[in-house]
């Protein structure tokens, strides 16, 4: 299984921090590394990393950051950096055959969040997200989050920042089947602007929407100096075993 981590942004929430944001340290490892590594521990054997604003620094860093994590790191450079998420998904997920997990550079989870969505795949879905149920969580930036209401099987009805009605927030963590990248091409086909969600939705609109909850499990979205903060207060504990790794 191969993994897709998206690092195209230009984070403009953190530029006071940093300048590159997949390269933000916490703690003192970048926010990318911790996802490769991350990737790694949940069975990952390959790591495609899309890259778009400063993509030539950040693909410059990519051979030694494989080096220090044992495992293949490949850039997948998307054509305009500015669009919407979902055609850097379609930029990365040419490089892959099969199924993959998909992360953000900027999300970070404790090691059963992986592990576990990895194993999540079915004939009835054609993509998992990992949601949590913990709405009011104080880690979790409401201005920001990505909003998921689900049916009785808990597969998706409807996803996005502004629906009038959820009962869980997305993780931003994705166990993904071409047929994402199909309906996003549907999306952008059809006159939308090809983000993520717009997918999602075109996937939950067919019923192929699934999710798994992540239960109690220590999840974060370093999108500003708050979560920063909060990140490097809580990373090294949270996942002590990747820090072991890259430190020691």
């Amino acid at each position: 299984m191969d993994a897709l981590i998206i690092a195209a942004g230009f984070g403009s929430r953190l530029r006071d921090i940093s300048d590159s944001k997949p390269m933000t340290p916490v703690a003192g490892i970048p926010l990318l590394e911790l996802g490769v590594r991350q990737a790694k521990a949940a069975g990952a054997q390959r790591v495609v990393v899309v890259t778009g604003h400063e993509a030539v620094r950040l693909e410059a860093a990519l051979p030694a950051l494989a080096q220090r994590a044992g495992i293949a790191v490949e850039p997948a450079r998307v054509d305009d950096w500015s669009k919407p998420n979902g055609w850097s998904v379609i930029a990365g997920a040419e490089q892959i055959s099969g199924n993959y997990l998909l992360m953000m550079s900027d999300h970070i989870f404790s090691a059963p969040i992986l592990s576990g969505l990895a194993q999540q795949g079915g004939a009835d879905r054609g993509v998992t997200l990992a949601v949590d149920r913990r709405i009011d969580d104080p880690l979790i930036d409401p201005d920001d989050a990505t909003w998921v209401e689900r049916d009785a099987r808990g597969f998706i009805c409807a996803i996005g920042k502004t629906i009038p009605t959820y009962d869980a927030v997305d993780c931003g963590a994705f166990l993904c089947t071409p047929e994402l990248t199909d309906a996003i091409r549907g999306a952008i086909a059809d006159g939308q602007a090809g983000s993520l969600s717009e997918g999602m939705q075109r996937l939950a609109d067919k019923g192929r929407a699934a999710t798994w909850e992540i239960g109690g499990a220590w999840w974060l979205d370093v999108d500003d100096p708050r979560a920063h903060f909060l990140a490097e207060e809580q990373a090294p504990l949270q996942l002590a075993e990747v820090y072991a790794a890259a430190l020691g």
